[in-house]
């Protein structure tokens, strides 16, 4: 496994909601880069100079992915868990027969 790459990816809500995995310290650097400038704030900055550092080798791939993880909960993009979906739609098809 290369350095850069998360144990687990994180995935966040692109576009129009689509989830896209983010699976390296590259591939957050690369979002991060891309979110608009006027939406920076410190979380963004954080994040941004965790990975710096971590492609930089200074820190691990799995700390800059935690900060990048925080950013992306704190803007509401991280993509609900896909178990969580299944269960939550299992239950809710369970209980619509139950009467």
């Amino acid at each position: 496994m290369k350095p850069d790459m998360f144990k687990d990816p994180v995935t966040i809500l692109v576009g129009l909601g689509f989830p896209a995995q983010v699976r390296s310290v590259m591939d957050a650097y690369r979002h991060l880069a891309e979110w608009p400038t006027s939406f920076r704030d410190t979380a963004h900055c954080v994040a941004m100079k965790a990975c710096q550092a971590a492609l930089r080798g200074e820190i691990e791939a799995e700390t800059a992915r935690g900060l990048f993880a925080a950013f992306a909960a704190r803007h509401d993009l991280l993509a609900p868990e896909t178990a969580a979906i299944a269960a939550s739609r299992m239950r809710r098809d369970r209980d619509s027969h139950v009467q």
